[in-house]
């Protein structure tokens, strides 16, 4: 059987699809807009108050620390207009009339108000000058305290907001990794033939976490960067328009630095998100196949292989890396040249008194806070981009169709109508046959060809052929694994895609070659989830099944942990449990996957004997490749090809001395 392990990985991200995944991902919000709104709108006022802290350190200087220089005409007639920084004082208050007259000569009164001019100012005492500047200390001190709160509220809010997007983002991420894994157990086995575990693995869990600062980041930071952009963008207009205009000057190439540069990132994200799910592949075929690796010394070859991909994903982590080395200086660059334009042309209206020096500090500061959501705004797409290389992978599963098609609900009235076909309800298998089946599982490659037979309600039937006659295909298609390219699988008469699979296999146990336990308890490994069975009930079904012997031997009995796949216990005990938990599924078609193959004699026997006991009165199907179990079988079906050459019971098909007759010639 071909497979096709790259299908997922040669699709292309374009800007288009960025949109459509978006919106795909919209859904997943939904449940929780309400923390984004509560989100949205702390991101409103913590941008407000970012936006006002550089204003109130503006007020601060204008008019406490370095009050703007006042228009004065001197008493010449010819005079022009001067401008001189005067510092006020109010002379009703004893003290500072005490020192106006002090110094009277170094002051102008008028009335009740004296001024000094800020030149003079380094002529008074310190104690005098401190008596003076009592209302700007005060006015500084009480400007202080409410940028010291508004830094406090920014604190608060900003804990606020990070803790609710966490959790907004763990929940989107819960949920959409729920519906990712419910979604795989609900594919078919095709499916999984077609992708290794490591990749799934990748997509269920890293490319979910991957998508983290997406939901944590971009989704209300970007709201942040663009309300905080749009808010400094209107403060410098209104600041000085003309000084704002000529900073802007440097907005295009910083635009155009962003856009360059994300869409370099775009490329490295994706290589990256391939490279780590090559990874987890080989890294999990490794483990699986660590014992044929080192019975045939390919240690150094697989190390080599690793080596090459592990290598491959550093360079693609160094191109990202790259990307944002080279960004980041060239964004802090751009940013100082923006905040040189500053100095150099916002300096020159200082000097020539068209701005105020608290104006050029503001605008010192907004520009560097200008800066700051760009830069993010730029990591926030990249960010998006690793999580769009994620975001296409996990729908990809998605919108994997590769689940068998169910049947609709029960209709119990004519009148009703549905597109899919009614549910037919099955109480209990009487008959399982196959009309004319043909399959393949790669096109124009049949495995089976008009494949026909019977078998009734407490019959058995073995299927007998060399490797390769389609046997196992056969018992796919029954447990319906798979659907028949043509023809029907019928239980009682009725073709198994009108049976709901749940409910069709409830109806069935398979005991195969190598069974597959968890790793959990023994008991959960038997009752696989069933709550309703009595100890009573399963200590006759440990009986039963031959298990309760060994189990008893164990220290903990049935509720000791297996390791990985069973690893802890031996082949014949693990098949010993794989009858046991048929008997607690308590079916009524038995399904055998020739179960004594890879055991020892004294392991056979017990096994024969848990197995002849769970054939009783059931309908049984088996796969044989050792023909001396198919002696006792009411049926046999001999394939080869892909179609049943022979059939009949034991006896007759010796008489008939045809192909069964040779293949038991040569297993004697």
């Amino acid at each position: 059987m071909q497979t096709d392990f790259g299908y997922f990985e040669e699709k292309q991200l374009g800007k288009p699809y960025d949109v459509k995944l978006l919106r795909r991902l919209y859904p997943y919000t939904m449940p929780y807009r309400l923390l984004l709104l509560c989100s949205i709108i702390l991101v409103v006022f913590i941008t407000l108050l970012d936006l006002s802290l550089p204003y109130i350190t503006k007020i601060a200087i204008d008019r406490y620390i370095v009050p703007q220089k006042e228009s004065v005409v001197n008493q010449s007639p010819d005079s022009a207009e001067d401008k001189i920084r005067y510092l006020k004082a109010d002379i009703t208050d004893p003290a500072i009339e005490a020192i106006v007259y002090k110094y009277s000569d170094r002051f102008e009164i008028d009335e009740s108000l004296a001024r000094i001019s800020f030149d003079e100012l380094s002529q008074l005492e310190e104690k005098d000058l401190a008596i003076l500047r009592k209302d700007d200390l005060t006015g500084v001190t009480f400007i202080t305290a409410i940028f010291l709160g508004m830094v406090m509220a920014g604190f608060v809010l900003n804990m606020l907001q990070v803790i609710i997007m966490e959790y907004t983002g763990q929940m989107i991420m819960h949920d959409l990794r729920v519906k990712l894994f419910s979604h795989i157990q609900s594919l078919s086995v095709a499916f999984f033939t077609r992708n290794p575990v490591g990749r799934l693995v990748t997509r269920v869990a890293n490319d979910i976490q991957n998508m983290h600062e997406l939901f944590t980041s971009v989704i209300v930071f970007v709201f942040k960067d663009l309300f905080l952009l749009t808010g400094i963008t209107l403060v410098l207009l209104s600041i000085n328009w003309r000084l704002a205009l000529v900073c802007f000057t440097v907005i295009p190439f910083v635009l155009y630095a962003s856009i360059h540069f994300s869409g370099q990132a775009r490329e490295a994200f994706r290589i990256l998100r391939l490279k780590i799910a090559e990874i987890n592949t080989r890294f999990s075929e490794t483990i699986a196949g660590i014992t044929v690796i080192q019975l045939f010394l390919q240690e150094k070859r697989n190390y080599l292989g690793f080596k090459k991909l592990n290598h491959e994903h550093y360079l693609a982590g160094m191109r990202q890396v790259h990307v944002f080395a080279v960004f980041m200086p060239v964004i802090e660059l751009l940013g100082a040249v923006a905040i040189a334009v500053v100095i150099f042309y916002g300096g020159g209206k200082v000097l020539a008194e068209s701005i105020s020096f608290g104006a050029l500090v503001a605008f010192l500061s907004y520009m560097k806070m200008f800066f700051r959501p760009i830069r993010d705004i730029a990591e926030k797409y990249n960010i998006l981009q690793n999580s769009m290389a994620s975001a296409e992978r996990i729908f990809l599963i998605l919108d994997s169709t590769e689940s068998l098609a169910q049947p609709g609900p029960v209709i119990k009235s004519s009148l009703r109508s549905g597109s899919k076909t009614p549910t037919q309800a099955l109480k209990k298998i009487s008959e399982m046959s196959l009309e004319d089946v043909s399959f393949n599982y790669v096109e124009n490659e049949t495995v089976l060809k008009k494949v026909s037979f019977s078998v009734k309600a407490g019959e058995t039937m073995a299927l007998v052929g060399p490797t390769g006659s389609g046997k196992t295909s056969i018992i796919n298609l029954i447990i319906r694994f798979y659907d028949p390219t043509s023809g029907k699988v019928l239980v009682n008469g009725i073709d198994i895609k009108k049976i709901s699979t749940p409910n069709l296999r409830a109806k069935m146990a398979l005991v195969m070659q190598d069974p597959f336990l968890f790793s959990e308890t023994i008991r959960d490994n038997i009752t696989l989830g069933k709550r309703n069975i009595s100890e009573t009930a399963l200590q006759q079904i440990l009986e039963r099944s031959n298990c309760k012997a060994f189990i008893d031997r164990l220290p903990t009995g049935l509720d000791t942990v297996l390791s990985e796949g069973g690893a802890s216990i031996s082949s014949g005990e693990r098949q010993l449990i794989s009858i046991a938990r048929a008997f607690a599924r308590d079916p009524d078609l038995i399904i055998l996957d020739e179960a004594t193959s890879y055991i020892d004699s004294e392991t056979e026997y017990k096994i024969q004997g848990a197995l002849f006991n769970l054939m009783a009165n059931r309908t049984s199907i088996i796969v044989a490749h050792r023909l001396s179990t198919t002696r006792g079988a009411d049926k046999i079906i001999v394939l080869n090809r892909g179609r049943i050459i022979e059939a009949g019971n034991h006896v007759e098909l010796m008489q008939n001395k045809g192909f069964y007759f040779r293949l038991n010639q040569l297993q004697i």
